[in-house]
């Protein structure tokens, strides 16, 4: 870190849920609505909704992969050797991984001066419970009083976890953020999908949740879309419902589920241009974060159609509008150059995704895709661009 000569800030860091995450303040008589144990063959699994989640092989995460297990096999694979293979080398679960002040000492180690700290299982159970919007709202109400419990908000000015926040009731959405306002909350997320509610599917840009987008707009924090499970169907070419690919079947085969995380960021991203949300709350910052950047070249193509198809619509230019408004987070094998020529330098942010199989070994790998650009231009990446939107700006 002496040749950089600052201290970078990780905008995509990951805990893993302690075995009562889930349960620890759901009410007795909801847990079978929401999230229960159970042991099959052996195995513990969750039970959402009274269903069993696939969504990882094994939601106790002992023994565990290593962080960045994958990260050859998304290089382009050069060894040729099997994602299964590559997940065999596991681990006792580092303390790390469920302590905070563990987690603040690696920190430290790491070279980092701070982190955004995402959900592993926590952004996949709203899809499992959708049909079931009571639950919903107890779950992830309990959900996020573990977090400030086992991590909180902010703490020490390192760890700033985000509490997850579900639109399906727009009255819960508003009662659960200004929770968070309350906590000393920087950043909060939510999946990029639309949102369920007791009438069924919404846009996320419906007037009817304008209440909470206007107490988000006069907060000043950073929402983040952080990719889950949105939904989104593989329309037969692929078996629906998210799940573990590496691990949690005997062998893998690719198929065009893989580009459900962009789909959703795309459709998410482009909806809330569409319905003029940045016109209509201009202190809107949104972050996508762990979904890629692949869907670039098409928002930048379409959103401009749209402005010359629909004269009189728009007010401003919406491009001009979402680069102002939106921050990108690429995936670590995408090309962080391309992005930076579509968005700017200054509305690109660093994350490792550590420490996932999916991300970086450690998270400071990341900067030697940076060494092309300029010293400036790096630092706006590793660093300023998260401090700016770490940072409240209320109105």
């Amino acid at each position: 870190m002496e040749a950089l000569g600052y201290t970078p800030f990780d905008c995509d860091n990951h805990y893993y849920e302690a075995p009562d995450a889930f349960i620890r303040h759901v009410p007795e008589a909801w847990k079978k609505r929401c999230v229960q144990w159970c042991e099959i063959d052996g195995r513990k699994h969750h039970l959402v909704g009274g269903e069993i989640s696939h969504a990882v092989s094994n939601p106790t995460w002992d023994p565990i992969a290593k962080p960045g297990a994958l990260h050859d096999y998304f290089r382009g694979n050069p060894t040729g050797r099997s994602p299964l293979e590559m997940l065999k080398d596991r681990e006792p679960l580092p303390g790390e991984y469920m302590n905070r002040d563990l987690r603040v000492q690696k920190i430290k180690e790491q070279g980092l001066q701070g982190v955004w700290l995402f959900p592993t299982l926590g952004v996949l159970y709203e899809e499992l419970l959708k049909d079931d919007i009571p639950a919903v709202k107890v779950l992830f109400r309990a959900f996020n009083r573990w977090l400030e419990e086992d991590w909180g908000c902010n703490y020490e000015d390192t760890i700033f976890a985000a509490p997850y926040i579900s639109l399906c009731d727009v009255d819960f959405a508003i009662e659960e953020l200004q929770w968070a306002l309350d906590n000393g909350v920087r950043v909060v997320c939510m999946r990029p999908a639309a949102v369920w509610t007791e009438d069924g599917p919404k846009s996320p840009g419906n007037k009817m949740f304008d209440p909470f987008w206007a107490q988000l707009n006069e907060a000043g924090i950073t929402l983040v879309i952080h990719a889950g499970d949105s939904g989104y169907s593989s329309q037969g070419y692929a078996e629906d419902g998210f799940a573990s690919s590496f691990g949690g079947s005997q062998s893998y085969t690719p198929s065009i589920k893989a580009f459900n995380i962009e789909r959703a960021a795309l459709d998410w991203l482009m909806t809330m241009s569409l319905e003029r949300m940045y016109d209509r709350f201009p202190n809107l910052r949104i972050a996508s974060v762990e979904n890629g950047s692949s869907f670039l070249p098409d928002l930048f193509r379409k959103l401009p159609q749209q402005k010359n198809k629909l004269m009189g619509w728009f007010k401003e230019d919406p491009l001009e509008q979402f680069k102002e408004h939106v921050w990108i987070n690429p995936f670590w094998e995408d090309d962080p150059h391309e992005v930076a020529e579509y968005m700017g330098s200054d509305r690109v942010i660093f994350g490792s995704d550590w420490p996932h199989i999916e991300g970086m070994p450690t998270p400071l790998d990341y900067v030697d895709d940076l060494s092309a650009f300029s010293v400036h231009d790096r630092k706006l990446i590793l660093l300023d661009n998260v401090l700016e939107l770490n940072q409240p700006a209320p109105i």
